[in-house]
């Protein structure tokens, strides 16, 4: 499930993929795919602008697309001026964006954060929050569900992270202004510590 959007410009940019392994030798990288139509925004000479860390000697530049190739099933591309593996290292889990007309036709379950953020969480029929905002990490998408008094989550305003996936945002219903959720018991609850939050998972 993608949740597109960025820090700096939400309505403009959609989140389309993650450099997930260096491959071979002359700066290939294995892709994982946030989005449903690979040849439309995977061509060549196609532009991303980067999200890695600050500490990152990528930070602020932007890559271009040479080649996207097919390895059993996997996508690979290649960028302008990533030629050997060193270089394609230093790009491991950085997630690529591009910038989107606002009028193109949405894909199916991708959304901008600003559609998402103030929408209503619901649980089991219940409001229990609002959308606070979004985190994009590496690993996978958080929404940040404010709860509190007004959304008859009971006790002090407070944030609960639910994990971005299907398997426990099952729906989510921009015109109707909610996103319905399946969380694990209790952490809705009030009381509920960060023992309680959702682990951010890691990958390779």
């Amino acid at each position: 499930m993608a949740a597109p959007g960025h820090n700096h410009s939400a309505q403009t940019q959609l989140r389309v993929g993650r450099l997930t392994k260096a491959h071979g030798l002359k700066g290939g990288l294995k892709l994982e795919l946030f989005t449903d139509d690979p040849d439309r925004r995977f061509t060549p000479g196609a532009s991303f602008s980067l999200q890695v860390p600050e500490s990152s000697p990528w930070h602020g530049r932007r890559i271009e697309l040479a080649e996207l190739r097919w390895y059993n099933g996997q996508p690979v591309g290649f960028f302008v001026d990533v030629t050997d593996r060193s270089a394609a290292e230093s790009l491991v889990k950085a997630i690529l964006w591009i910038d989107q007309d606002p009028d193109e036709a949405a894909e199916p379950d991708a959304w901008y954060d600003h559609q998402l953020v103030g929408l209503d969480v619901v649980r089991e029929g219940e409001t229990v929050g609002v959308i606070d905002r979004l985190e994009h990490l590496p690993a996978q998408d958080l929404l940040v569900v404010r709860l509190g008094p007004s959304t008859g989550s009971g006790g002090a305003d407070r944030e609960v992270l639910v994990p971005f996936v299907r398997a426990l945002v099952p729906e989510v219903d921009v015109e109707g202004g909610r996103v319905v959720v399946t969380p694990p018991d209790g952490l809705f609850e009030p009381g509920a510590d960060e023992d309680d939050r959702p682990a951010r998972a890691e990958q390779d």
